[in-house]
């Protein structure tokens, strides 16, 4: 993808590479997440203008805050030719629950842009198994011309948590038991008050169908992801930190602030 996609105000402060992986360092999460809204939209543009339609992998939190409000406010790409899908949500939870990840999404850019389809993982199926093989059929119906998550504390992408994250799942989608660290940043990132409110289980999109995305945007912003990103780019690629193993795909971008790289010597 072709850096004049993106604003020049919107360059980096530092560009550089962890193996094949691009890493780009902003000022602040706010440009972070403008550069990483450019750069969604001009694949998405490309995706349409080449296949007629695009698709979408989506994740929710407030680490996406940034790259979603700018995203919804992208007159340029044709909303209505995009099939979208959600990352993860929990076991046992409505869609319409403000905790959920359907509510987060809807709210921060599915209800704004209205894309053309939009799959919902269904939290409340009466047979979670069943329902993880039900959204792996369909996010095998095409390829993804876009994977947009972020880094968990822990880790994670989406809830694959470690040390369980398997980097050659057999399956798309499976009910995961989460970590205790995974339902503490629950708390953290203002979901829940307390820690038995967290859910304990979810569905989450495994890690093979988020890696085959054509591109993958990364947005990790913030000072409590700094050991993270660290770990994700500094320490070995190993299911122990689900992140590092971004670091073997040239399709992979990854869009840091100052804050969530100051453990970086660069």
């Amino acid at each position: 993808m072709s850096e004049s996609t993106v604003e020049s105000s919107l360059q980096p402060e530092k560009t550089f590479f962890v193996d094949k992986l691009q890493v780009e360092i902003y000022a602040d999460r706010a440009t972070s997440g403008r550069a990483a809204a450019a750069y969604t939209a001009s694949i998405l543009q490309q995706a349409i203008a080449q296949n007629g339609a695009a698709r979408g992998l989506f994740a929710a939190g407030p680490s996406q805050n940034d790259l979603l409000a700018n995203l919804s406010l992208d007159n340029s790409v044709d909303w209505g030719k995009l099939t979208a899908f959600h990352l993860d949500d929990y076991v046992g939870m409505s869609g319409d629950a403000p905790q959920s990840f359907q509510t987060y999404l809807k709210e921060n850019l599915f209800n704004r842009v209205k894309p053309g389809q939009v799959h919902y993982i269904n939290g409340m199926a009466p047979d979670p198994q069943a329902e993880a093989v039900r959204y792996g059929k369909l996010l095998q119906e095409g390829e993804q011309d876009v994977a947009c998550i972020g880094i968990g504390e822990n880790g994670h992408l989406a809830f694959n948590d470690p040390p369980l994250a398997d980097f050659n799942d057999p399956q798309n989608v499976r009910v995961v038991d989460l970590v205790e660290s995974c339902r503490v940043q629950q708390i953290h990132d203002g979901c829940f008050p307390e820690l038995d409110l967290v859910p304990r289980q979810a569905l989450t999109v495994t890690i093979p169908p988020i890696l085959a995305a054509k591109r993958i945007v990364c947005v990790v912003p913030g000072p409590t992801k700094a050991k993270v990103v660290y770990e994700s780019l500094m320490g070995p690629v190993t299911s122990l930190c689900p992140g590092s193993i971004l670091r073997q795909y040239v399709t992979a971008r990854l869009f840091l602030d100052r804050q969530s790289a100051a453990l970086l010597q660069v």
